[in-house]
């Protein structure tokens, strides 16, 4: 009962309370440089999880077996055999996202929430626990770069997930699609986020 309570805390604490973007500001490229919509922010956002959360698994599963020295080179060459599913899938069954995507697919590797919470949580903490972490920490970054997306596509294109609802010809505000708007919306949304789960704590 009392693993189970953990267990959630640690799944809504990835979420709201250690929400990787929003609170502790990691994996700032992809956030940064994707999320000029929010179909591009949801897929790095599932793709991450998906690394994530098999990563945790992977490692969780094998800690014991890895020497203390050589646990970092070990955790990249896991986290790396991942991205390179998720970019050989995305190039083979959604060509146009790969494209949007770009770089920063295989630059999962190096994204820091990742590389943290194998080195932090899945290498000290049971299967189930790495799991549960994985699944808070992936959906919150998920939830985050979405919105950020959302936000960014709203303003700049007046559009949502390609969804037109101001006419072509209309006056949107361009700065949000371009790079000074991703740090202009993060700003405002990080501000926001942060009122938000302040006052309900």
């Amino acid at each position: 009962m009392a693993e189970q309570i953990n267990q959630k805390q640690n799944f809504l604490k990835g979420i709201v309370k250690d929400n990787p973007v929003f609170v502790m500001l990691l994996g700032m490229c992809p956030t940064l440089g994707v999320t000029s919509s929010a179909f591009n922010g949801l897929g790095m956002g599932i793709a991450t999880l998906f690394v994530l959360l098999m990563s945790n698994i992977v490692v969780s599963l094998i800690k014991s077996q890895i020497p203390a020295k050589v646990r970092i080179p070990a955790f990249i060459i896991v986290i790396a055999s991942f991205v390179t599913i998720v970019e050989m899938v995305l190039e083979a069954f959604i060509p146009f996202l790969f494209e949007q995507l770009g770089i920063f697919i295989p630059l999962i590797v190096v994204n820091c929430l990742i590389l943290g919470r194998a080195e932090a949580f899945a290498s000290k903490n049971n299967l189930a626990s790495s799991i549960v972490d994985a699944l808070g920490m992936g959906i919150g970054f998920t939830i985050a770069l979405t919105l950020l997306g959302a936000v960014r596509e709203i303003f700049g294109s007046g559009s949502l997930f390609d969804i037109r609802f101001v006419p072509e010809d209309a006056n949107t505000l361009i700065l949000f699609i371009l790079p000074p708007g991703a740090f202009i919306a993060l700003a405002y949304l990080t501000l926001l986020f942060n009122r938000i789960s302040t006052k309900n704590t």
